[in-house]
């Protein structure tokens, strides 16, 4: 189980995430966000990066053509899609994409199946805001068919860390607020504390003989 942060808007916390072993982070370029960070910005913190480290762009109902452009000035590796358009649109995404999902109570799972050739992003639903809300859905509703291919978001954090990684079992997970003392800027203590249950989790499960993810 891989693991992203999201919102990261300085080079502090960007450096602590991958130091401490996040997979992937993200920046979000949508000026509607409370975490947004100019393309410029992103570019200088990317800059810093490991190569083997992932950066991944969050835009919200933007063009392709924009999206493109952000891509390749800031040099992303992957773009996370919230958006209402057509799925025609990711065809012209120059990146992988990572389509992302507000999930409520009425959710159908099965127009994932719209989107074959990318990871799905489930996060919970919100009238006002895309992601970033700390509340969580149902998770015990998502088909057991699509977990290898889902990113877990929507109050993910380390008080329920152990049953996602033990019962969910996602692909990947994906934090910002539970982390953060304000948005935008992360909780040095909260995120060392993450990564250390994260990495118990992961030796025990080694030491019972299984898959050490």
């Amino acid at each position: 189980m891989k693991v992203k942060i999201c919102g990261i808007t300085n080079i502090e916390d960007a450096l602590l995430c991958e130091t401490l072993g996040a997979e992937a982070l993200g920046f979000i370029f949508y000026k509607g966000s409370k975490r947004y960070i100019s393309p410029e910005t992103a570019h200088e913190i990317i800059k810093s990066l490991s190569a083997f480290i992932m950066k991944v762009g969050v835009f919200v109902n933007e063009s392709h053509e924009e999206i493109n452009k952000i891509a390749f000035e800031t040099k992303l590796n992957t773009v996370q899609l919230y958006s209402e358009k057509s799925p025609k649109t990711i065809n012209n995404i120059s990146l992988p994409v990572i389509k992302a999902f507000r999930v409520d109570a009425y959710f159908d799972y099965e127009i994932l199946e719209n989107y074959p050739n990318t990871y799905y992003l489930l996060d919970t639903y919100s009238k006002t805001h895309y992601g970033g809300t700390g509340k969580i859905f149902d998770w015990e509703k998502i088909p057991g068919k699509y977990k290898n291919k889902i990113i877990l978001a929507g109050g993910v954090s380390i008080d329920n860390l152990e049953e996602i990684y033990t019962k969910i079992k996602p692909a990947a997970i994906d934090l910002s607020s539970s982390l953060e003392s304000e948005p935008g800027k992360k909780d040095k203590q909260r995120v060392k504390e993450f990564f250390n249950k994260l990495s118990e989790l992961r030796r025990k499960d080694c030491a019972i003989g299984s898959n050490c993810r």
